[in-house]
């Protein structure tokens, strides 16, 4: 049995409002991978950040090798042999690799000035042992996101860090750059690492962790063996409820044709090209393939965001002549992007404008003013029917966990009362309770006679899902499954067609 590199005693942290940390503890071996599992809004994130100098303990200890440490910042703790790779990358897009890696403590020449070379040749040997290949003399805004990740793994090691956080880490990672990251897991354990892995992949703890701890509402709720656990148990310690099945049933009736897409394709000759479909009343058709398969693109284009060079959108028969995203939403089309943080909320709004922002121009009186009080009130009514938690609408959307901030944006769509809600990623970086949740929601739109048109990289979401699958390789729509054919074989099959 290792002995442990870190111990968290008795740590309560308080936001305004709200209790995110109720008297923790948390304990990590040395040269193991420690999982911390919960809902969003668990204090998952809260108590690395603890831990990490970001924020500053109402009360606790910690004890690194037995010794009471105190960090007043993320210096403090990087020079204690903490590191934290954090799930939003934080590099400066404009510098190299090298000048990344090295930020504040560049190598010095003999006349203290930066010596580039040395630099360099860290740099190359330092992803060389991760088995990274690519220049340090790279900007790293030209690098792919799992590359900006490996760069972040490279600075945690550079630190001789022997406590390594990784929050998120796979969420954007193709399988095989998941198996890459995984092997560096791996021999950053055999040199005594600890690692403290965030993941809401239930299949991962299985694969990578040796002990786990569930958080529920700012408590741990406890720490087992992961050989010890399997999934449904896992599920249940998180959300506090038996959840016997991971989806609902989607009982709808399938009705006409809603949306036609014929030969379209993308003024981007690298993107998608001649993609024909139709989208039912009361059906989600789910849409699958691999990273670069051009789904997104697909999408935003149907909406607007996109050119495309050619090809028809109907709308319940009828040409959609003009696009842009303006238009889709009078057309009767709502849009929930792929990037919730960057290109779905707007962090520093509370959420009664964050959810009306596309329906202003509904709450308007006689002289043009907003009627603030009927939107304050249609908004509240909306969010309250998705059973979204928050302290009051006037809350700043960026203090909501991630689930409870996709509720919004559902809010914000449902708001324009749409017949075609397209959701792309609909539930990434979400937890298996509040997915659960958005579920039902999806579940209870289609029997309305609503349709959806849903992006997945999830194979369990897409199969549990849909009534039909897409599946677009390179572009290029490979396959159409329907209910009884959607398995992960015959998906993953017209997924790489082309490879």
């Amino acid at each position: 049995m290792a002995n442990n590199i870190l111990e968290m005693r008795g740590v309560t942290k308080q936001f305004p409002g709200v209790l995110a940390l109720d008297n923790v503890s948390f304990s990590l071996r040395s040269g193991t991978v420690h999982a911390l599992m919960g809902e969003n809004g668990a204090g998952k994130s809260t108590l690395m950040k603890c831990l990490f100098g970001i924020y500053k303990m109402d009360a606790g200890t910690i004890s690194l090798n037995g010794t009471e440490c105190h960090f007043n910042s993320t210096a403090d703790a990087m020079h204690a042999g903490v590191s934290m790779i954090h799930q939003e990358l934080s590099n400066v897009p404009d510098r190299s690799v090298a000048q990344n890696l090295w930020l504040g403590r560049e190598p010095k020449n003999g006349i203290h000035l930066v010596d580039h070379k040395k630099m360099y040749l860290d740099t190359k040997t330092l992803l060389e042992g991760l088995n990274y290949h690519f220049d340090p003399n790279a900007r790293m805004a030209s690098l792919s996101i799992s590359q900006q990740q490996g760069c972040e793994i490279a600075r945690a090691v550079s630190y001789n860090a022997s406590i390594v956080v990784m929050d998120e880490p796979t969420s954007s990672l193709t399988e095989n750059e998941v198996t890459h990251l995984f092997n560096i897991i791996r021999n950053l354990k055999e040199k005594g690492v600890a690692i403290i892995y965030i993941t809401h992949k239930m299949e991962e703890i299985f694969k990578i962790a040796d002990d786990v701890t569930v958080m529920r509402d700012g408590k741990v709720i406890g720490t087992y063996p992961v050989s010890e656990m399997n999934s449904d148990k896992l599920i249940s310690l998180m959300v506090g409820r038996d959840l016997t099945h991971r989806f609902p049933p989607v009982e709808s009736e399938i009705g006409d044709v809603c949306l036609e897409v014929k030969n379209l394709s993308a003024a981007n000759p690298r993107s998608f090209k001649n993609v024909s479909f139709e989208l039912h009343k009361g059906e989600i058709l789910g849409i699958g393939g691999l990273v670069g398969a051009q789904r997104t693109e697909l999408v935003e284009s149907i909406f607007g965001i996109r050119h495309i060079a050619s090809g028809e959108i109907l709308i319940d028969g009828k040409p959609l002549k003009k696009r842009s995203p303006r238009n889709a939403i009078e057309a009767g089309i709502g849009l929930v992007t792929e990037d919730r943080r960057n290109s779905g909320i707007f962090p520093l709004l509370n959420i009664t404008m964050n959810t009306a922002l596309p329906s202003l121009g509904n709450y308007k009186t006689k002289i043009g003013l907003l009627n603030h009080k009927v939107l304050t009130e249609v908004a509240a009514n909306q969010n309250k029917q998705l059973k979204t938690k928050t302290p009051s609408m006037n809350t700043m959307i960026q203090n909501l966990s991630g689930g409870n901030q996709q509720k919004v944006i559902l809010s914000r769509w449902l708001m324009t009362m749409p017949e075609i809600l397209i959701m792309d990623e609909p539930t990434r970086g979400i937890d298996v309770g509040a997915k659960y949740e958005i579920y039902t929601i999806m579940a209870d739109l289609v029997k309305q006679g609503k349709a959806i048109l849903m992006v997945s990289s999830e194979m369990p979401e897409l199969i549990g899902m849909s009534h039909r699958v897409l599946v677009l390789c390179a572009g290029q729509l490979t396959g159409t499954l329907e209910r009884a054919d959607i398995t992960q074989e015959t998906i993953m099959r017209y997924a790489t067609q082309f490879y």
